[in-house]
């Protein structure tokens, strides 16, 4: 706003009439790249809760946990594999000692009764609200855990759909979300069964840390799949697609907009799919 009247003011004074009408059309774009650059920082939320990447990575992470053991429990009590999953995944972070305890403690505070679902969730989305890729990524994580027994149930999509919507994710994105998750989760488990074949033990190479890019056993509907579209898209769709989700999942963004450190490989890992996906469709187009 005080571009625009500055640039009128300014604009008047050394062109009359089409001096402040060239003004204040300067000074709308002067606010509007102000406000753009205003709302990545965090908005005026950042100037009044001392909002800086430690704080936002510590809500990230106790609020994922917390909300993971929702909806784990989400079926009346958590499974084995709930609690395998939960698990592997601090394993996959490299969460160890007090972090893995905290991990826990946010993950047990999450099953119990008194566990409020729609506080949480808001307090993280005020939080977050100016981070559109990172309240992806949690709604993403809550995905995984709910599909970590193969099977979604009412309950567990309930909840999912409860997230979403406090989240402020529409329900045809959250449709588009869950249908990738479905063909990254079953990609993954045709990864799991190759590398069995193999004699491989893991997904990841050994005392690298990284994860090993997909082999080339992909076909055209799971590469559509993992990018999120149809079988007959066009070449244009599917590049517009690839430079999409790569936005959303690149790893050093999300970390320094306030995911956790410990995470990143989960970014890491969602990335070289997408990027495995396209690479496959790219050679056989």
């Amino acid at each position: 706003m005080w571009g625009k009247i500055l640039g009128f003011c300014f604009g008047f004074m050394f062109g009359k009439i089409f001096g402040a009408i060239l003004g204040l059309y300067l000074g709308h774009l002067f606010d509007k790249s102000l406000k753009n650059n205003f709302d990545k920082a965090g908005g005026f939320s950042s100037l009044f809760n001392g909002d800086d990447v430690h704080e936002r990575q510590a809500l990230f992470f106790s609020s994922c946990f917390a909300v993971m053991g929702h909806i784990a429990k989400s079926n009346g009590r958590v499974s084995e594999v709930h609690i395998k999953a939960a698990s592997l995944f601090m394993d996959e972070m490299g969460l160890k000692g007090e972090e893995r305890r905290e991990a826990q403690h946010a993950f047990q505070a999450g099953k119990q009764s008194d566990f409020s679902l729609k506080e949480t969730v808001y307090d993280f989305k005020e939080r977050f609200a100016k981070r559109h890729d990172l309240l992806q990524l949690f709604l993403e994580i809550q995905i995984q855990m709910a599909f970590s027994d193969g099977i979604l149930a009412d309950q567990e999509k309930q909840l999912l759909s409860e997230v979403s919507k406090q989240l402020g994710i529409s329900k045809t994105h959250f449709a588009f979300v869950l249908k990738r998750y479905q063909a990254e989760f079953n990609f993954r488990k045709q990864q799991q069964r190759y590398q069995q074949q193999q004699g491989q033990s893991s997904s990841y190479k050994e005392g690298s840390g990284h994860h090993v890019p997909p082999n080339n056993n992909m076909n055209r509907a799971q590469a559509l799949g993992l990018l999120g579209l149809n079988d007959g898209a066009t070449e244009r769709e599917v590049k517009v697609a690839y430079r999409k989700l790569m936005a959303q999942h690149h790893p050093d963004k999300l970390v320094s907009q306030g995911l956790p450190k410990h995470m990143m490989e989960l970014a890491v890992k969602k990335s070289q799919d997408i990027q495995a996906a396209y690479e496959y469709l790219k050679k056989a187009a």
